[in-house]
């Protein structure tokens, strides 16, 4: 291409950014007034003009970075070849290495880390449907509300005791996802996607419009944290071992569905419905299967949320926080059970590390989620399946 040409093209993607630039600002002003917009207004033409930037990059140089980014995956097929006791010794000297570190933990860390295990009980609960099954769904958050309006309901009315509520919660929650895979088990992709977005909604807006039940948006107040031979939970500390203890107990039961029948089963349906159902895989059983054991995990964590929190309101479900957990999935790699684990804690203490800019976390989010599924779109730590398939592609 001659030079006028280049730059005819280079001009012109120049003004068209600088229009969509002045288009977001006037948008975001009656939002975030004039200074702060004008901030996001640049922020978005930096990122525009580093794109610009890197297509200007020769495609070698380009290859090069993106290679290096997917051979991070060799940390999983490292894994898979070592020895028997390496694969059992490393997860349990991590976890004996969190729980000396929670020792010396301010309480403020100690609150992050909790949250950020209820993410990863959610998360390590919705890789089952999405990493495994290959079944997108974006209302994942509804069964954690089930979870956690469960002992809400059970303690403060029936004062039942934590240690009952929590089976019964994530039962509860494992019924609406037996119900909620029942209309949906031909469906399929963005079908699929919009009917469990409907179901979240739905499940949110009930919550917050039965009043007789729910206390509607006021919420349930006076939730009695959990209580073992008269030791109550009342401390952050406490909650941390026993959220470790959760975590430790849900990566177990997923690392040994994914070794299973089971989980080959969850793979095959995955990578090839229809070939699945050929070689006579029950794919439509699975599904339903797959719903169940996602939504008795979110339950759970709604179950420890609730008893943390000792308050719930429908505010705390919304479709933010499907998107979220979904983000875990994605960033740390789905199907990878440690690299869901990695996504979840990353993005649990993301906020608290930009919370100095939190007006634009979001944007820094976003346009991290954006780099990294344009260099590295298996995830951080991704499944040995799919970083082979990923490699053969590349």
């Amino acid at each position: 291409m001659r030079t006028a040409d280049v730059s005819h093209v280079l001009r012109t993607r120049l003004a068209r950014a600088a229009g969509w630039t002045a288009a977001f600002y006037l948008m975001v002003l009656p939002l975030m007034g004039p200074r702060r917009g004008l901030w996001v207004a640049l922020a978005v033409l930096v990122v525009q003009a580093l794109a610009l930037a890197a297509d200007r990059v020769p495609p070698a140089s380009r290859e090069r970075f993106a290679a290096a980014l997917r051979g991070g995956g060799r940390c999983s097929v490292w894994m898979e070849h070592c020895p028997a006791w390496v694969r059992t010794a490393a997860p349990s000297a991590l976890l004996l290495a969190l729980a000396i570190a929670g020792l010396g933990m301010s309480p403020y860390t100690l609150d992050v880390a909790t949250n950020a295990g209820i993410y990863v009980l959610l998360a390590l609960g919705l890789n089952i449907v999405v990493g495994m099954a290959g079944l997108l769904v974006l209302g994942y958050i509804a069964f954690s509300a089930v979870g956690a309006y469960t002992y809400a309901i059970l303690n403060t009315q029936f004062h039942l005791s934590f240690w009952l509520a929590l089976p019964l919660g994530g039962a509860l929650a494992a019924c609406f996802g037996l119900l909620l895979g029942l209309p949906t088990l031909r469906l399929r992709g963005d079908y699929l996607a919009i009917v469990t977005l409907g179901f979240g909604e739905i499940t949110r807006i009930t919550l917050n419009n039965w009043n007789s039940l729910t206390n509607g948006p006021n919420g349930i107040l006076g939730i009695k944290p959990p209580s073992l031979f008269g030791f109550t939970f009342s401390q952050p500390k406490h909650y941390f071992y026993l959220l470790l203890g959760m975590v430790a107990l849900a990566a177990f039961f997923s690392r040994r569905l994914e070794r299973s029948r089971l989980g080959r089963a969850f793979v095959a349906m995955r990578e090839d419905e229809t070939a699945a159902e050929s070689m006579g895989v029950p794919t439509l059983r699975l599904k339903l299967l797959a719903f169940t054991l996602a939504a008795f995990w979110g339950g759970v964590a709604g179950v420890l949320f609730a008893s943390k929190q000792l308050f719930v309101s429908p505010e705390s479900f919304n479709f933010l926080e499907s998107v979220m957990v979904l983000c875990m999935v994605v960033l740390g790699g789905m199907g990878s059970v440690p690299g869901v684990i990695l996504g979840a804690v990353l993005l649990a203490f993301l906020p608290e590390v930009l919370r100095g800019v939190a007006e634009y976390r979001l944007i820094v989010f976003g346009a991290a989620m954006v780099l990294l599924m344009q260099y590295r779109p298996q995830g951080i730590w991704p499944s040995t399946r799919r970083y082979e398939e990923f490699r053969q592609e590349a």
